[in-house]
């Protein structure tokens, strides 16, 4: 079995498939060989090489899928790992079966992928079978097993989605098959957006409230008491990672390829994206009060990783505020203990220390990410003003 891309879906699947009893081989051409060296382990090898894959009948791809310039979709490592993958399998011997689990549009599937094996011409429902089945995978929270998360199937055929489902009822305790891979893409593109409008709506909200003076995270409990009807999402600084912020513009340039403009969810995404500003703007206001200026003060910034327990930064929020607040003067420094270092508006930065002295030298704190671990009673006891995003110093924290 191979699986093609060794990042935060890559791994863990490949370490669930070795675990089901697969040999598994694990293609990353971008990754660095002390490092592909590092994940192998019972069962899995590595390497950089798509030739290693010739034998594999069974081949999962779970590279990137990252935005281009212009907020539009890139499929280049879904291209490049499939032309790979094609390139590599020997004609004859049995079907192989290949399952896309890279996030895209509906169609990418039948689209990209199913043209660059007919034109190696493998005969597809015999020779090949293809599927789609969208990674499900919530880095940082380890409340469930990987064989506790349901996957969804969909084939491009009857045949391939009947394999596929039963290669996935290997590794999980529920599948679900559904008829075309389109319907698992847009599945996968539905569970996203509706966390990203949900929190645009409660990030609306939150801005509401300050201007009225309104306690937003009081409020958000108080509607959490009612048990049905109402799902709680918590307001924040913006959206990051490697999907949530990223799927709402892969279904926006598809659907108006159909002349439809999808304005609730471009919304959603102008709501979020502008959540750094306003933020900015909270140290300001925080600066302010004490008689001070963004451009003449020293900003801790607490946490940049896109979300707790994680070293991730993609698309993280905490970047564009850095960025912001040096644009405007500010001398910005930052602790996070799962990110080391750290690139924005063309600057490099380097965590600091949590203590006393890196405090003292500070005049606005600002929480981003609230990992745990992090010394928050310090900050809370150090009487420099903070700005807290996420509430972690409890209610009135900003």
């Amino acid at each position: 079995m191979g699986v093609i891309g060794l990042g935060y879906v890559g791994v863990p699947l490949a370490r669930r498939a070795a675990e089901c009893g697969y040999p598994v081989i694990g293609i990353d051409k971008y990754m660095d060989c002390e490092r592909l060296e590092s994940l192998r382990g019972p069962g899995i090898d590595t390497s950089s090489d798509f030739s290693a894959l010739s034998d594999c009948d069974i081949l999962l791809v779970c590279v990137p899928t990252p935005l281009a310039e212009g907020q539009l979709p890139d499929t280049s490592f879904i291209y490049e790992a499939t032309a790979g993958v094609a390139e590599s399998l020997k004609k004859g011997g049995g079907a192989r079966l290949v399952v896309l689990e890279s996030t895209s549009y509906p169609g990418t599937t039948r689209e990209i992928i199913l043209p660059v094996f007919q034109k190696q011409g493998f005969d597809i429902g015999r020779e090949l079978l293809l599927a789609f089945a969208p990674e499900r995978v919530d880095p940082g929270t380890g409340s469930l097993l990987y064989q506790e998360i349901p996957r969804v199937v969909g084939g491009i055929d009857a045949e391939s989605g009947r394999v596929a489902c039963a290669f996935y009822r290997t590794l999980v305790d529920q599948v679900s098959l559904v008829a075309t891979p389109e319907i698992a893409e847009m599945a996968k593109l539905l569970e996203n957006i509706f966390r990203a409008v949900n929190i645009a709506l409660v990030n609306e909200m939150a801005l509401l409230c300050r201007r009225m003076e309104i306690d937003i995270w009081e409020v958000v409990e108080a509607a959490a008491t009612k048990p049905f009807g109402f799902m709680s999402f918590k307001p924040g600084p913006g959206l990051g990672g490697h999907c949530i912020p990223v799927d709402p513009f892969y279904l926006a340039w598809k659907a108006k390829k159909y002349d439809f403009y999808p304005e609730f969810i471009e919304l959603a995404g102008k709501v979020n994206r502008g959540m750094p500003f306003h933020v900015v703007e909270w140290v300001a206001d925080a600066l302010n009060q004490v008689g001070k200026s963004i451009s003449s003060s020293r900003v801790l910034v607490v946490g940049v990783a896109y979300k707790e327990r994680v070293g991730d930064t993609r698309e993280s929020p905490a970047l564009k505020v850095i960025q912001l607040l040096s644009e405007r003067g500010g001398d910005i420094i930052y602790h996070d203990p799962f990110v080391e270092r750290i690139e924005t508006g063309g600057r490099e930065y380097t965590s600091n220390a949590l203590d006393r002295d890196t405090i003292d030298g500070c005049d606005c704190i600002l929480i981003v990410t609230a990992h745990p671990g992090i010394d928050f009673e310090l900050i809370a006891a150090s009487g420099v003003p903070v700005v807290d995003t996420r509430n972690v110093l409890g209610r009135g924290g900003r």
